[in-house]
């Protein structure tokens, strides 16, 4: 189990919402409803299984963010397991928040409730096809791998060549590690079931693509107003499944 809690959203800041609200919609996401707990502009897309949280808020790159109950208890039993916190906001007048980050520097925060309503009544593809990956760049990614096991400790895929790639299951999202240099930030993984269509939707908006960017084999590579990279694959880059020990607890993970 995870001890971040359940995935809620990828947050990114997006200075212009109305833009990227009409990026993700013209591919076939959804818009959500949203809660009152944010006092800046907020907005939700789906495509009834990744959530994409677009703030107009300033904050540094994007963040992974959970819901997690009791997040008092879990700063101290974290604290207390070698973790360091960028964010510990607890109190009964404010909404409850706690922010880290892992060893290169991508922010993981945690809730205490969610911010919209469900999705259960969408489906689960855009026109970039089936989500499979949240993928991170990273230094090193079996260094990073001793901080995600610690917290999420089901890995899901493993591979060594022709670069090392890890994927976790991080309270539902599959989390990617990777060492790629077409990475650049936190992006997002698809595989396509129908390029005619995705290709219509491109023309038919004019959205600018990158053809075979590089990273994985993907094939093409959209990127939505506020700087989130899409990449589109014909199948999924890994293969078979391995999974690790998990425990109920995060070990340390400081060296």
């Amino acid at each position: 189990m995870s001890s971040l809690g359940r995935y809620l959203e990828l947050s990114v800041r997006t200075p212009d919402i109305l833009a990227s609200l009409g990026f993700y919609k013209m591919l076939g996401f959804a818009e959500l409803e949203i809660g009152d707990v944010w006092s800046h502009k907020y907005a939700v897309v789906t495509d009834g299984v990744l959530c994409i949280g677009l703030h107009d808020q300033h904050f540094e790159g994007a963040s992974i963010t959970f819901v997690q109950q009791d997040l008092a208890r879990r700063v101290r039993t974290m604290t207390d397991h070698g973790f360091d916190f960028a964010v510990v906001q607890l109190d009964e007048d404010v909404f409850n928040e706690l922010g880290l980050d892992d060893r290169d520097g991508h922010r993981i925060t945690m809730l205490e409730a969610r911010t919209f309503s469900g999705t259960d009544e969408f489906g689960n593809d855009s026109a970039c096809g089936t989500w499979f990956e949240l993928s991170l760049p990273v230094r090193n990614a079996v260094r990073a791998a001793r901080f995600w096991a610690s917290v999420a400790p089901v890995m899901l895929e493993f591979r060594e060549e022709p670069t090392t790639h890890m994927r976790f299951d991080a309270g539902g999202a599959a989390v990617g590690l990777s060492e790629s240099i077409a990475l650049e930030a936190p992006s997002l993984c698809f595989r396509c079931n129908d390029k005619d269509a995705l290709s219509a939707v491109i023309g038919k908006h004019g959205f600018e693509q990158t053809k075979f960017p590089g990273y994985e084999g993907a094939f093409t590579a959209l990127k939505a107003p506020e700087g989130t990279t899409l990449f589109i694959f014909d199948q999924d880059f890994l293969g078979e499944s391995y999974e690790v020990e998990e425990s109920d607890e995060p070990a340390a993970y400081h060296e």
